[in-house]
């Protein structure tokens, strides 16, 4: 069986998961904390980023999030998601960059610094409330941005879930835990988010604390 190397809190990780759960795809989770730089970790991947999934029976080692995704769009047939046309498939995997690159620097990376890395001591450079701030207004653009695509499509790329909509929400699932969102303001994002967390291959991440953070109260429902 694969063994998944993440913890709770990587968006990349918790997309991979996601993708691995709609297609049936069995697996372990070991709980990896990457700013630890363990030796075991970076022969495994030298970028020392999670995730990293192993097969230990065909000594395989996958990094990379996209990789990874990618992979498993090759090999295995259930439950597509990045299909269609060569134009869908392109505006999947802008959508796919454009959440795991654009608002992972602007957003998800600022409050994982904040609220998670300085609050457990793993940066111990004191408390930026600017650069939370910044981080709490860029949300508010991309969800819009969210709210504008609902608005003229089922799902954030097209007429089906893809990896862009599993992406998205596994970048604004520990924004959200993180307590970085206003959902105020965007009811088709906010439609949208809860149609993915009512899924089953969502439910597990609801479940899941980091120790010593605990999410908003809305954070673990599917209607609120």
């Amino acid at each position: 069986m694969w063994q998944l190397y993440q913890f709770p809190l990587c968006p990349f990780s918790r997309k991979l998961r996601l993708l691995m759960s709609e297609k049936g795809i069995g697996y372990e989770m070991w709980r990896e904390n990457p700013w630890e730089q363990r030796d075991e970790f970076l022969q495994m991947n030298p970028a020392g980023h999670t995730p990293v999934l192993v097969d230990p029976e065909r000594d395989l080692t996958l990094s990379d999030s996209r990789a990874i995704c990618e992979y498993f769009e090759e090999t295995v047939e259930k439950s597509p998601l990045i299909s269609g046309t060569a134009a869908q498939r392109a505006e999947v995997r802008r959508l796919i960059a454009l959440f795991d690159e654009v608002f992972y620097e602007a957003v998800t990376a600022p409050l994982l610094l904040e609220r998670m890395k300085k609050r457990l001591k793993i940066d111990r450079r004191p408390p930026d409330s600017g650069l939370l701030r910044d981080a709490m207004r860029l949300a508010h653009e991309y969800l819009y941005y969210v709210d504008y695509l609902i608005d003229n499509r089922p799902w954030l790329a097209g007429s089906t879930l893809t990896l862009a909509d599993l992406t998205a929400a596994a970048q604004i699932s520990v924004a959200d835990y993180l307590g970085g969102l206003d959902w105020s303001t965007h009811e088709q994002a906010r439609s949208w988010y809860m149609w993915i967390k009512s899924r089953p291959s969502f439910r597990p991440l609801l479940s899941e604390r980091m120790e010593g953070i605990q999410p908003p109260d809305h954070y673990g429902q599917i209607d609120g």
